[in-house]
């Protein structure tokens, strides 16, 4: 879509997609889910979706669309962290949406939900990234996620920030790789401009032309 009928498709279903932000508040702060030390967890939901909105012009095909995006940004851990089964989320869209819009914001949640695993490798292993490459949005949607989560890890100076920044980085090339399909769809799409924000974050101003010269030459 054009970036201005995205936006104007957002104006049109504001009221909507606020009632979605609010229930997806709502059902984090149900399961006394916070985020960094104290922050509610609807502080990290709002910074996914304040991404997907700035950049959904990107990868967005058509109106319809639009909110099942918003949706997965605002639900994307709900089956993760807030105890709901693939069934709940289901239902819980078709209270905002047409059948086929709620099973597309379904399987986006779905898709950017962890597998069981023992360490960070397990939970996010080849299977779980297959999911992402297969499904419309998602690939935009977890790259939404991980730029809020690195974006919050370089705002702060404390040990646990310090340490969450270290490890994204070190893991950017198989997260881009992992994530991307390598699809000429549009809803598949990583968009180039999000890789740059992550690299503003993340690599240092003498690295960074160069970094993302072959990052982007090998996407």
């Amino acid at each position: 879509m054009e970036k201005k009928d995205f936006i104007d498709a957002l104006q049109r279903h504001a009221e909507l997609i606020e009632r979605i932000r609010q229930s997806a508040h709502d059902l984090h702060q149900s399961v006394n889910q916070t985020y960094g030390a104290d922050l509610p967890y609807g502080y990290h939901l709002d910074m996914v979706v304040t991404l997907a909105r700035e950049y959904g012009h990107l990868v967005c095909v058509q109106e319809e669309d639009v909110v099942p995006m918003m949706f997965g940004g605002y639900y994307h851990d709900s089956i993760e962290d807030a105890r709901l089964t693939y069934n709940d989320v289901k239902k819980v869209a078709a209270q905002f949406m047409n059948a086929d819009q709620a099973l597309m914001a379904t399987e986006i949640v779905y898709a950017l939900t962890n597998d069981k695993g023992r360490n960070r490798a397990e939970r996010a292993g080849e299977k779980y990234y297959a999911g992402i490459r297969a499904t419309p949005y998602a690939p935009f949607m977890k790259m939404c996620d991980r730029v809020a989560n690195i974006t919050f890890s370089c705002s702060g100076d404390d040990a646990d920030n310090q340490r969450m920044k270290e490890i994204y980085k070190g893991e950017v090339p198989h997260f881009l790789e992992s994530i991307d399909p390598h699809s000429d769809d549009p809803r598949m799409k990583v968009p180039v401009e999000l890789v740059e924000v992550l690299a503003e974050q993340l690599i240092d101003d003498m690295e960074r032309e160069e970094w993302l010269a072959e990052t982007i030459g090998n996407h």
